[in-house]
């Protein structure tokens, strides 16, 4: 239980959205209980542009862990039999919380993310959109009639239910704290399983701002847990064999690793990548410089489907150089706060250094800096948008996911070479393709080796509802709510 005392220290760390109840908890949310007992070691989330202290939370032990997946293993034969109005109208109650909690949860993740402002309600909205597309699945989601009346089935009808797999383990990253914990959390809460989830150290008040919410709305005991922890902890959630399915987004090296130590289970893995547009020479190229100079450097670059890599034809190569240097002219660095800013905070002093070591790195092997390449800020964290030229696919800044704002600027010979160009990478998530020629979009689908083609738009694009994924090391399986409730649930076979 949380006494008088500890509810006062509460409303005192934590943005309100009323006088009374705080936002958040910077507690565990095991079994449907808040605790602020744990291992004795502390996650400190700090304000990403400000360095002030938000929140310290307990990390959870191997105990906690334990009984968070046994309270999940508990609740999923009562939850698995809600019906599907009931869960879609707890996903519609849920939708309506985020929504009216808006504005306070979007400058909560201008805090702990240091995404934009104007970014940050975008992720809000996305997140109402995520959570009423999981309530419309719930009731229309079902399984198919199959024809085998035929041969030795004649006579015979056959059709499929799908049932939900059991308990899905959720690891979520920093860069879309709220949106990319609700793909994990919402499709799963609208087929019946409960969820384990275990959000991003640099920014999980979010996440736990959402399991209070999720508290509220009447789900068996242990549908729901958030926790803080460790490694050694959260491997232990990976491995446990009550948990049917890991849904993780984040770098390669980690997701790879999970997927090697965690058995037998389903596993979704969403894992980012080193994105590519083309620029065809048919296009209005202005417009085109525009868009990607801001789909390069958008809150710092700190995104999955960030344009990291632009291939443009020879023949309009030197005018779109200058009209994208002329673009980023207009790109904002700074506080996230303000309105106008674009590129915000990367997300620790760490990313920082790393994203002045592989500019360095790319100067040093010849590439040519044509803007920024500087810090702007060590205090903030402030990188300058950065592009660069003359790349070759053995420097970090091309072969590597930057996660900060660095773009690559290079030159095709002609479409084909081009296509070869967004080929050439251990990655393959989504790629952007601007053109008019028909014959190159059709190219572009078939030849591309990646999860998604957007034509006429950057790489970033991305409705909640669309199958998102990569190949290569980009990842296993799709999000997007369907998608997703497909992979937690399994089809089950009646004939008669």
């Amino acid at each position: 239980m949380i006494g008088r005392r500890h509810c006062q220290y509460l409303r005192s760390m934590c943005p309100k959205t009323s006088a009374a109840t705080p936002l958040y908890r910077p507690l565990n949310f095991i079994g449907g209980s808040w605790t602020d007992v744990g291992d004795g070691t502390f996650n400190t989330v700090l304000d990403k542009y400000r360095g002030t202290e938000l929140a310290r939370i307990p990390h959870a032990t191997a105990a906690q862990m334990d009984a968070a997946i046994a309270a999940a293993a508990t609740a999923f034969p009562k939850f698995r039999r809600l019906s599907a109005g009931d869960r879609s109208a707890k996903l519609e109650k849920l939708a309506a919380a985020i929504e009216h909690h808006a504005e306070d949860l979007a400058r909560l993740i201008v805090q702990e993310a240091g995404k934009p402002i104007g970014y940050a309600r975008g992720e809000i909205a996305r997140c109402i959109v995520t959570v009423r597309t999981a309530a419309a699945e719930a009731l229309r989601f079902g399984g198919e009639v199959v024809p085998i009346d035929y041969g030795a089935g004649a006579g015979k009808t056959a059709f499929t239910k799908r049932h939900p797999i059991g308990i899905v383990a959720a690891i979520t990253p920093f860069n879309f704290p709220l949106n990319l914990v609700l793909h994990k959390v919402a499709p799963a809460l609208a087929i019946g399983c409960p969820v384990v989830l275990k959000p991003a150290p640099q920014a999980p008040l979010s996440a736990l701002a959402l399991a209070g919410l999720i508290a509220e709305l009447g789900y068996p005991e242990g549908t729901f847990s958030c926790l803080l922890c460790g490694i050694p902890v959260a491997e232990m959630l990976v491995k446990d064999p009550r948990i049917a399915m890991l849904s993780f987004t984040g770098s390669d090296k980690v997701g790879w690793h999970l997927k090697t130590i965690c058995g037998k289970k389903k596993v979704a893995l969403e894992l980012g990548g080193n994105a590519a547009v083309i620029v065809d020479d048919d296009v209005d190229l202005e417009a085109v410089a525009r868009t990607v100079a801001t789909g390069a450097f958008l809150y710092a670059g700190q995104i999955c489907i960030s344009t990291q890599r632009i291939v443009v034809l020879d023949s309009v190569f030197d005018r779109f150089r200058d009209l994208l240097l002329n673009a980023m002219k207009e790109v904002r660095t700074g506080d996230p706060s303000e309105p106008d800013t674009i590129v915000g905070p990367l997300i620790d002093k760490g990313h920082l250094q790393r994203i002045a070591s592989w500019v360095e790195e790319a100067r040093k092997g010849g590439a040519t800096v044509l803007s920024g390449g500087a810090v702007v800020d060590e205090a903030h964290n402030l990188y300058a948008p950065t592009l660069l030229s003359g790349t070759n696919n053995t420097m970090q800044v091309s072969c590597a996911e930057a996660f900060g704002p660095i773009a690559t600027l290079e030159r095709a010979n002609d479409f084909d070479d081009a296509i070869a160009q967004v080929n050439n990478s251990v990655f393959g998530l989504q790629a952007g393709v601007f053109t008019n020629d028909f014959a190159h979009v059709r190219k572009a689908h078939e030849d591309l080796e990646v999860g998604g083609v957007i034509i006429n738009g950057i790489p970033g694009f991305r409705v909640d509802s669309m199958p998102y994924g990569g190949i290569k090391d980009s990842g296993l399986g799709r999000e997007g709510i369907k998608y997703a409730i497909e992979d937690m649930s399994e089809p089950r076979l009646l004939v008669y």
